[in-house]
């Protein structure tokens, strides 16, 4: 008996849905459309599926033909479906009982050894969070992203124990992925959804040439390597083309992943909102305690009630059932206003460096000896001539710009060519790279702007990275020497002091362009050149493994961290663990070092770079005091954003109604203060901090107040007792400036002599108030 393959079955059911689709194209073009139903009323989810298919059958006629034309259907977290609508039919139904919206599908991108250990995570300590918490033993880590390469030893199951009773999810079989053979006691869960993606895209999955299965396996390697990050097991002596040798594992190597493949190989990574929502509806329902997503939406974003962010949505119903929701900050930093991810209930994660490097020398034909980094592992070269691409027009540099370089005239057969770009992405590398090697040329030195985040070359080309200073002195010297000639030493792995952690030049910066008042990012972790798990598909991975920069890199190790103080603290709210993690983050790196935060120029880090500061795992254990958060908190802050009563009631689940007089999006409960605009009148905020600590404790505030700020507290001692946990305080702000447009930073501590709980202060001043009376 011939069976035919899946993706033939892919083809002939596109062939078929669009087949039916053609007569109703003629009233309009079909499109996947949201149709978003807030909270869901009961608990029944067959009976929620047939209230869709009910209320879509009134619009296109017949249950049958609406079983057609249903895409998902939500019944667990919230309740809603997707399904293929023409604009017309869209309008109908949005004003049908009981539907809050009915939006477009849109499409959502992926924000592309030694981190624990410089986080203070070291296996071979037996007091810090990471014994304490069991590795994370028995916690469920829900991973959004591009699958899993269920083969690698990072998802090796030895030592761990049953699978947690609890656990109500599933791991389904697909292309090149048994179920029975490649889920095991590590990868507990693992599901596929690509329906909201390809009715969409409107073309079978393998059309675009890029390698993709429909399945949870991973061809992309994204998600491998989040994955592996997060809650990868213990694997020795792993490097990386011989650098970053050493130990490696993820964050909580004895948590349980569950894969919820999201995001496609296809037009650079994509995932599609509707896909991204019935993956929050299963894995509210499977019984995840953490989900890690390291996508993202572009500016300008989408509000927090908008279905078509899906992740903002979906995030809400995730909290709301006690699951924490870790996302990344997105890779358009330096610039202000970039930060994706904005709603309060998410946990933002921006990308700091670590302390390390992998130095590389250039000896010149002088006998100077200048330093760049790389991950070549070719042996030295000896001498070999070195060239600039001088051009002859109007403009000198135009043959020397890496991501156009041209080399049509030179002889650059056998030399290693020197090139300048603008760019921070791999592009300009992998354009160089390919014009030197077509030329003839044995090596590329690319000078750029100054930071951490390296991209090797394709086929192990030789290259190394400089910054502009590098790249002008070697200039200067190419254009002082008839014959120049260089020599490329291989890199050496450098860590400790010598190398100082930085906010990442990729990271996406605050305000928050959303709710400016809302301090985003929250925290920063590791993100720059981070050694984890690969797909082999992955041009650049080196025997299973490899090394990838992004916020994407950056917020499975939050993940994992959040999964450890699930598992030492199992009753916490997800913003309690949030709090812990904000209040007790460092502003100066462990080694002591200043906090910088690469850009042009490079800066002093300040919040809007790094939220609280990096990541202190040990300390984030016994925070002390938290700002918790529940439901009401996120209904204040929705009516203080103005969006209506009828949209916050259905995601609630609550009838909801705001006050007259709106309140201050300034009083949300958040473990920081940021004023956006503040005039002549002093601003009052209130906080209320929980505590979590010694039940007789009394704290102390200490102020460091932003320049030119005044800022008071009252009460400035809090007592706690056995029968008082938790205290509200006020903050009065006030300014002796009478105009600046830039934010000025401080901070306000509670200390009881053993913890110290910081959040993180942010004021504008300005003539004018463009906001209105919103704060």
């Amino acid at each position: 008996m011939n069976i035919p393959s899946p993706f033939l079955v892919l083809v002939c059911l596109i062939f078929v849905l669009n087949g039916q689709g053609r007569t109703r194209r003629v009233e309009g073009k079909v499109n996947v459309h949201i149709v978003y139903m807030g909270e869901k009323q009961h608990n029944d989810p067959g009976m929620i599926t047939d209230s869709h298919h009910h209320l879509l059958a009134k619009i296109v006629g017949s249950k049958q033909k609406a079983s057609e034309l249903m895409v998902y259907s939500y019944k667990h977290g919230f309740s809603g479906f997707a399904a293929k609508l023409t604009e017309s039919e869209a309008k109908k139904i949005a004003e049908l009982p009981g539907v809050v919206r009915v939006i477009p599908n849109t499409l959502h991108r992926l924000q592309t050894t030694r981190s624990w250990d410089s986080l203070g995570l070291s296996y071979e300590s037996n007091s810090n969070l990471l014994h304490n918490s069991s590795n994370g033993d028995g916690v469920i880590i829900g991973v959004f992203d591009t699958g899993i390469w269920p083969e690698s030893k990072f998802f090796d199951e030895r030592g761990l124990g049953p699978v947690p009773s609890r656990w109500k999810g599933v791991c389904k079989s697909g292309e090149k992925f048994n179920a029975t053979q490649h889920c095991n006691r590590k990868i507990i869960g693992a599901r596929w959804f690509i329906d909201g993606f390809l009715a969409e895209y409107g073309l079978p999955l393998n059309s675009s040439g890029q390698t993709e299965f429909l399945s949870p396996r991973d061809a992309n390697g994204h998600g491998t390597h989040t994955a592996s990050t997060a809650a990868g097991s213990f694997v020795g002596n792993v490097s990386y083309k011989g650098l970053a040798g050493g130990n490696a594992r993820g964050g909580a190597p004895k948590a349980r992943v569950a894969v919820y493949k999201v995001c496609w190989n296809l037009l650079g990574g994509q995932c599609s909102s509707a896909d991204i929502l019935k993956a929050f509806d299963e894995a509210i329902h499977d019984g995840v305690d953490v989900l890690s997503l390291s996508i993202g939406f572009g500016i300008p974003l989408y509000a927090d009630v908008d279905e078509r962010d899906g992740i903002a949505t979906g995030s809400f119903h995730a909290v709301a059932n006690g699951i924490s929701v870790v996302c990344g900050a997105g890779n358009d930093g330096p610039s202000a206003q970039t930060v994706q991810n904005t709603a309060p209930w998410i946990l933002t994660v921006a990308a700091n460096s670590i302390d390390r490097a992998f130095l590389a020398s250039i000896t010149l034909g002088n006998n100077k000896t200048l330093v760049g980094q790389a991950l070549i592992t070719r042996k030295e070269n000896a001498f070999t001539g070195l060239l600039y691409p001088e051009s002859h027009g109007l403009d000198p540099t135009a043959s020397a710009i890496c991501q156009a370089l041209t080399l049509n005239g030179t002889d650059a057969a056998g030399k290693v060519v020197l090139c300048f770009t603008s760019m921070s992405g791999r592009i300009a590398i992998t354009s160089a790279t390919s014009a030197v090697r077509e030329a003839g040329g044995v090596g590329l030195i690319v000078a750029k702007h100054p930071s951490g985040a390296l991209y090797p070359c394709p086929g192990d080309f030789p290259c190394v990275e400089v910054d502009y200073e590098v790249g002008t002195k070697i200039l200067f010297y190419i254009r002082s020497t008839r014959f120049p000639v260089v020599r490329l030493s291989p890199p050496k792995t450098v860590v400790g002091k010598p190398v100082s952690a930085k906010v990442a030049f990729f990271s996406s910066r605050g305000p928050n362009s959303v709710a400016p008042a809302i301090l985003k990012p929250d925290i920063t972790a590791p993100g720059v050149n981070i050694l984890a798990a690969a797909s082999p598909l992955d041009e650049f991975a080196d025997n299973g493994y490899v090394m990838h920069s992004g916020t994407s890199m950056a917020t499975p190790h939050i993940s994992g961290i959040v999964a450890l103080l699930k598992a030492l603290h199992p009753t916490w709210s997800p913003a309690a663990i949030k709090s812990a993690i904000i209040t007790t983050a460092r502003t100066a790196a462990p080694s002591g070092l200043t906090i910088f935060s690469e850009g042009s120029p490079q800066k002093l880090a300040d919040p809007f770079d790094f939220g609280g500061g990096i990541v202190n795992p040990n300390a984030a254990a016994d925070p002390g005091l938290v700002y918790d958060m529940g439901t009401s908190d996120y209904a204040h802050y929705l009516c203080a954003m103005h969006y209506n009563n009828s949209a916050i009631s259905h995601l609630i689940g609550n009838l909801t109604k705001c006050p007259l007089q709106k309140p201050s999006v300034l009083d949300v409960n958040l473990p920081s203060i940021t004023i956006p605009s503040i005039r002549t009148t002093p601003i009052v905020v209130t906080r209320t901090v929980t505590n979590v600590g010694s039940p007789n404790s009394i704290y102390e505030a200490t102020i460091e107040p932003p320049s030119g700020v005044l800022v008071s507290v009252k009460p400035e001692f809090l007592v706690f007792n056995s029968t008082i946990e938790k205290i509200s305080f006020q903050v009065t702000i006030s300014t002796t400036h009478q105009m600046n447009t830039d934010y000025l930073f401080g901070s306000l501590t509670w200390t009881d002599k053993v913890h110290i709980v910081r959040i993180p202060l942010s004021v504008r001043t300005e003539m004018f108030q463009p906001y209105g009376n919103d704060y």
